[in-house]
């Protein structure tokens, strides 16, 4: 029998035990042992779990219980879960977590201190979908050439329903905190942090490279509007808010999260509403795409008890991240920011008078950027303005950076244009 503590009985912790017990048989016959949830470990005891297992408020209650084998981590946050962990791995029992925040900082300091004692973390990304155990085992065999990601429900439920139903971000965003998709302060979300650090996770695995998310280029869908799912639409494309890890030719990997174009015919483009989806090119397999629920008590349940499975069935786990010696030889490095190249489309807003284009297009030559589509757009409540919408041909980051700069000193500019990647 594999006796388990839960630290952390909110939604997902509940399903957790609920699974567990209602679901007991087809978990016995799949691992070859009885998993029991034995204690949970809440902030405030007296509030209704929804669990028959005993509960507590002191996290010692499990961390210093020798009769559980097992500590889940479902606390969220940082700083306590990683000495809560810590704490676990020392006294010899194994951890299950779902913690993404915690091991974008923290988890080659976990690998290290786990040694032989095993850590599950299959729930920490994109909830019911297995994609840490097919980078660590499915695709073993692959040098990983990208990772391509659709990793915050939120964000796509938003984007959906902009390109689906052409109401702006505000009025969206309020419809999801209301449906339960978006929390009070949604900038976690909306901002691209939570899609940042499940990159960060993969991109560990797939190339064993130690960044954390302040080294990333990180950003959010809050400037979206109804203009840029205009161009979009005309030019074939569907915006999504992409996780992105690259293999450069030179041993770089470049790792990103922000909005991007996507040409609507590709299955990543596909992807709607809360579900996450998850492209992996292998140099072997070639494309491999995955797709399910991101979030959810039950989804991201059913990914922890998958590790519990995996623990009881190997005993031992091989290393955390998966690979026991540094990975293609002398390793990867983080490519700079600023040297990544990718096309882009830019929205700005100008003075509709003659000569205004050839300013434009003067400025973005001067940092070597050459325009590929274009658009022009009235103002329908000021006819002095105009917003231009135009994509470029593939330039640096930095020179695309630069131009915004200078665009918005030009007196002919009302407002900072407006830059969105195109991922082709």
């Amino acid at each position: 029998m594999l006796k388990v503590g839960i630290i952390g009985v909110g939604t997902v912790g509940a399903s957790v035990v609920k699974i567990l017990q209602e679901n007991s048989d087809i978990i016995e016959a799949r691992s070859g042992k009885k998993i029991v949830p034995i204690m949970g470990i809440v902030r405030d005891t007296s509030k209704d779990r929804g669990v028959n297992i005993p509960l507590s408020s002191n996290i010692d209650d499990v961390l210093e219980n020798d009769d559980i084998d097992v500590v889940i981590e479902l606390m969220g946050g940082v700083d306590e879960p990683f000495k809560v962990v810590k704490k676990a791995l020392k006294n010899g029992k194994s951890v299950v977590t779902a913690n993404k925040a915690l091991l974008a900082y923290h988890r080659y300091e976990l690998q290290s201190k786990a040694g032989n004692v095993p850590i599950g973390f299959e729930a920490s990304v994109a909830g019911g979908i297995p994609i840490i155990k097919a980078l660590r085992e499915g695709l073993s065999a692959n040098h990983i050439n990208s990772i391509k990601g659709i990793m915050n429900g939120t964000c796509n439920y938003i984007l959906t329903k902009m390109m689906n139903e052409n109401v702006e971000f505000e009025k969206v965003l309020q419809e999801a905190q209301e449906l339960g998709y978006a929390e009070a302060d949604p900038t976690f979300d909306v901002g691209g942090f939570d899609a940042a650090h499940k990159l960060l996770i993969l991109a560990s695995i797939a190339y064993g490279i130690h960044a954390n998310p302040e080294d990333i280029l990180i950003e959010g869908i809050e400037n979206i509007n109804s203009e840029d799912i205009f161009f979009a639409k005309e030019f074939g494309y569907s915006i999504k808010h992409l996780t992105i890890a690259k293999k450069c030719d030179d041993r770089k990997v470049e790792l990103r999260a922000h909005p991007a174009l996507v040409p609507s015919l590709q299955m990543i483009a596909k992807v709607d509403d809360v579900m996450n989806g998850i492209s992996v090119i292998g140099d072997r397999v070639g494309e491999t795409m995955y797709y399910g629920p991101g979030a959810g008590g039950d989804a991201t349940a059913s990914a922890v008890i998958a590790d519990l499975i995996d623990i009881v069935r190997a005993g031992q786990s091989s290393p955390m991240l998966g690979f026991k010696r540094t990975l293609e030889g002398s390793g990867f490095t983080l490519l700079d920011a600023n040297d990544i190249e990718t096309k882009y489309y830019m929205r700005v807003k100008v003075v509709d008078q003659v000569g205004v284009l050839a300013k434009i297009a003067k400025t973005l030559c001067s940092f070597n950027i050459s325009i590929d589509s274009f658009l022009q757009k009235p103002d329908t409540k000021d006819n002095s303005f105009a917003t231009l919408l135009f994509s470029t041909h593939k330039c640096k980051e930095l020179d695309i950076q630069n131009a915004i700069t200078e665009l918005e000193k030009l007196e002919i500019c009302k407002e900072k244009p407006v830059m969105i990647r195109i991922e082709d």
